[in-house]
């Protein structure tokens, strides 16, 4: 896959997305063809689709590729309708353009939040169709014959009753003369070539062989290259540094202060690390100065009965509570995480008088470019952003954080200059998933089943900042995404108590967003109940989702996986957790093993997942794999602590991730549908955490309600 850098081309969860529409359809293929596709340079019917007289078909990619897989799926359903193969084209970055390039369900060109092919997956198919019926309508017109006659297959227009042929590329100029069709039939899923099918992901050759380009391996002509000490304490400052030090450093060109950070530039990325280790900085701690992570759990503990805005009123939840007490009562605590993503933060800019040029790897392409402008002072269409490869996201490429602060160093440099961030300063200064606790109460009628649920949910609000649109009422409709269960409770009632970081820790999402907060409270809650009714967890949950046909699938198909019915040895167990969001339906059974000395063993993931109609099987399976290593390593290791107003852990010695001879065996299995295609990337994720905690119950009889797992108390148990 050659993917192309084209420098010439100049806004609950749930309650968002059902009020939106995809109106993506008509921006996309409302567009008509350039003007280049008259001089029979390329026929370019809309924004994502140049078809050149010779040489491959290039598709121009709305999402940015970050692991995900996002290239190839698009890809697929471009060529479905097109009637290309895949080795008939290849991919090219889209340039910083939300005018052409937004998502259609968040309003902006943003890749995030399991959303991009259920936003695209029409319009795309609607985007290749017009293609394909312009490039027939050409044909049939040069021959004389009804387009009806005509059919497209592997790059070609053919008249079978003639047996005549024609390359898609020798009908560019004719085909730039028909009009936008207005209605663009699609194929029904019977006919599908490709959706549906396992398909080697387009991105991976060049990544195996070294030529792919992430933001990482940005080096335009003459560039520098920046090292980075941020101050370490939350809103604090820069008070002084010393030059002389890093300046005797052979090959450092100059040290730039700004009010936060100090940067070395030199000819090399070893020289200025070496000269910024070398330096003496004296920072001003600030308000945070003597912040500990046992000051912030004690504040977010406070705020559990702190002033709440209600969210859902289900029935009479204050009836219920009084008829059917006394109530059971929880309270689940998940602690910071960093992202931690393989590729740490980086940016290089050229600022000069006349314009700006960016290499970078952002979720944000249209934010990015607007941040640079915003720092430089110059217009919005003086900066151009060249778009990269992600080397992961997990939500921390959604801020442009570490692009502002490049762009106020380069301001201070002549010619381009790299900023690499640290392993440490990536980790330090993160967009962190902040302190989340959930207070949990519920009622059980005389048969055992809830009769209320009451959950409180506090923590920061991060759409309030981030995306506006996805709050109401003062209500981050994210944090609050699913609070109220999926399952069937008559009366229900959840609340939000805004509780924020301290100023100058910045937060932002997470994979698995406002799911991997709830879910441990939900299932780790719906898992008490039925213990404490005297029904089996599974048996418990298929009684209260007789209402949830495809959610009740999963779960039938991943206990029958597990093999639910089985017994277990001592010390061992097994748990479920379910989770209904960004439009699918997963269920996952965690099954492992406790050792007298507390040590746990994760043997066994089976997760079931209903997302749709799949576009890339492969990339499903890869994508639920991916998430639930993701999550395990949150839930065995992850946990920021703070002292003195910083971030204590620095690199993965301290702040690890999941190894590979800890992995458990990841089975993953598909529920057919035909259904509109649902999210996957932040699939995988969310139930990690709650089926390991149900499942160390049955194991232990111990009953953990805080993340990540703490050890000591298995060993206690």
């Amino acid at each position: 896959m050659a993917v192309h850098d084209k420098l010439t081309l100049p806004v609950s969860r749930r309650h968002f997305l059902i009020g939106a529409s995809l109106t993506g359809a008509g921006l996309v293929i409302g567009l008509q063809p350039s003007p280049s596709s008259a001089a029979a340079e390329a026929f370019e019917p809309n924004a994502f689709i140049r078809i050149p007289a010779e040489g491959k078909v290039v598709f121009v990619m709305p999402s940015v590729e970050m692991g995900q897989g996002i290239y190839t799926s698009v890809a697929m359903l471009l060529a479905e309708e097109l009637e290309v193969t895949l080795d008939q084209v290849e991919l090219e970055h889209a340039p910083a353009d939300p005018t052409r390039y937004a998502n259609p369900l968040l309003g902006d060109q943003i890749t995030g939040g399991s959303i991009a092919i259920r936003a695209v997956y029409e319009p795309m198919r609607k985007a290749g169709a017009a293609a394909r019926i312009m490039l027939v309508n050409a044909a049939a017109r040069g021959w004389g014959v009804e387009p009806e006659t005509c059919s497209a297959e592997a790059g070609h227009v053919v008249h079978a009753a003639s047996g005549r042929r024609a390359a898609y590329g020798s009908l560019i100029r004719a085909a730039a003369s028909e009009a936008v069709p207005q209605e663009m039939p699609l194929k029904p899923a019977s006919s599908f070539k490709l959706i549906g099918q396992s398909v080697r992901r387009l991105d991976s050759p060049e990544k195996v062989n070294g030529t792919a380009k992430f933001g990482i391996d940005a080096r335009p002509q003459g560039v520098s290259y920046a090292a980075i000490a941020i101050c370490p304490h939350f809103g604090g400052k820069l008070r002084a540094v010393e030059d002389g030090p890093a300046m005797a450093v052979k090959g450092v060109k100059q040290v730039v202060r700004i009010e936060d950070t100090v940067a070395v530039v030199a000819d090399n990325t070893g020289a200025a690390r070496k000269a910024l280790a070398a330096l003496s900085i004296e920072w001003e701690p600030g308000p945070n100065g003597t912040l500990s992570l046992v000051d912030l759990e004690k504040r977010a503990e406070e705020a559990i009965d702190g002033n709440a805005l209600p969210h859902i009123n289900e029935g009479d939840i204050a009836k219920a509570e009084a008829e059917h007490g006394p109530a059971l009562e929880f309270v689940y605590r998940l602690p910071i995480l960093t992202h931690s993503a393989m590729e740490p933060m980086n940016c290089t800019l050229h600022v000069r008088s006349d314009g700006c040029d960016v290499w970078v790897g952002t979720q944000v392409m249209g934010r990015a470019r607007q941040a640079v402008a915003d720092v430089t002072g110059l217009p919005l269409e003086k900066v151009v952003v060249h778009n990269h490869l992600l080397g992961g996201g997990f939500g921390r490429r959604l801020d442009v954080d570490g692009i502002i602060l490049a762009a106020k160093i380069a301001k201070q440099v002549e010619g381009p200059v790299k900023v690499t961030w640290s392993r440490e300063e990536d980790i330090r200064h993160d967009c962190y998933r902040y302190l989340n606790y959930s207070k949990v109460t519920a009622t059980l009628g005389a048969d055992g089943m809830p009769a209320s649920w009451r959950h409180r949910v506090i923590g920061p609000a991060v759409m309030a900042r981030w995306l506006p649109a996805f709050t109401r009422d003062g209500i981050d409709l994210d944090i609050m995404a699913g609070a109220e269960t999926p399952y069937a409770i008559p009366n229900k009632y959840t609340d939000f108590v805004r509780h924020e970081a301290p100023e100058g820790m910045l937060t932002g999402n997470w994979r698995g967003v406002g799911a991997t907060r709830n879910l441990p409270a939900i299932e780790g809650g719906i898992d008490e109940l039925a213990h404490a009714a005297g029904v089996d967890p599974l048996e418990y949950r298929r009684r209260l989702l007789q209402h949830k046909p495809r959610l009740l699938a999963a779960l039938d198909l991943a206990a029958e996986k597990a093999g639910w019915a089985t017994a277990l040895p001592p010390g061992k167990g097994r748990g479920i957790a379910l989770s209904e969001d960004f439009g699918s339906f997963a269920a996952m059974i965690s099954e492992m093993s406790v050792g007298e000395d507390g040590s746990l063993k994760t043997e066994r993931i089976i997760c079931a997942v209903d997302c749709g109609q799949v576009i890339n099987p492969d990339t499903v399976e890869a994508q639920i794999q991916s998430g639930i290593i993701y999550g395990l390593s949150a839930a065995l290791y992850g946990r920021i602590t703070v002292q003195n107003g910083a971030v204590v852990e620095g690199n993965f010695d301290d702040s690890p991730v999941l190894r590979i001879n800890e992995t458990p065996k990841i089975e993953v299995h598909i529920v057919p549908s035909s259904e509109a295609p649902g999210g996957i990337g932040e699939v995988g994720t969310p139930g990690v955490a709650p089926s390991l905690l149900n499942a160390i119950f049955v194991a232990t009889g111990k009953r953990l309600r805080s993340l990540p797992i703490d050890h000591n108390e298995l060993r206690r148990a």
